[in-house]
C-alpha cells in the first residue's frame, strides 16, 4: 500500500487501512492499495481519492480491466466507513466489495474522473 507521501506498507491490517483513508484531505488526497498475491503483478491495485467535496473516487484495476466508482459525501455518515468496508473486503479477498457499490467500466486511455 502506498500513501500520499510515497510510504510503502506491507500486509496493512484493516484498522491502518481505515485511518490511513481517514488521514486523506483535500492537500493529500490519494491512497493506494496493490494486492501482491495476485498475477499478474502490479495489475490489481485499489485507488482511492478524495474530491474536492469530500465524496470519493474509487478505482480498482483487475488485470486490464479497470472500474470506477462514485461515493458521494452521505450527511447521515462520520467518516470513511463505506469506503474503507470496501477497501479492506478487495484487499483481504472477501465477498461482496463488488456489490457495494456501483462500478463502471474505465477504459485504460480514459483518465479517470474526479
Amino acid at each position: 500500500m502506498i500513501e500520499w507521501s510515497g510510504k510503502s506498507w506491507d500486509g496493512p491490517s484493516e484498522t491502518a487501512l481505515h485511518d490511513l483513508l481517514a488521514d486523506l484531505d483535500l492537500t493529500h488526497r490519494h491512497l493506494v492499495v496493490e494486492r501482491l498475491d495476485l498475477e499478474p503483478a502490479g495489475q490489481h491495485f485499489m485507488r482511492v481519492h478524495l474530491n474536492d467535496d469530500l465524496s470519493h473516487l474509487v478505482e480498482y484495476r483487475d488485470g486490464e480491466r479497470r472500474f470506477q466508482a462514485q461515493v458521494p459525501l452521505q450527511p447521515d455518515v462520520i467518516g470513511v466507513g463505506p469506503v474503507a468496508a470496501v477497501l479492506a473486503d478487495w484487499a483481504f479477498g472477501r465477498q461482496g466489495w463488488r456489490e457495494a457499490l456501483h462500478w463502471v467500466p474505465l477504459s485504460l486511455d480514459q483518465p479517470a474522473k474526479s
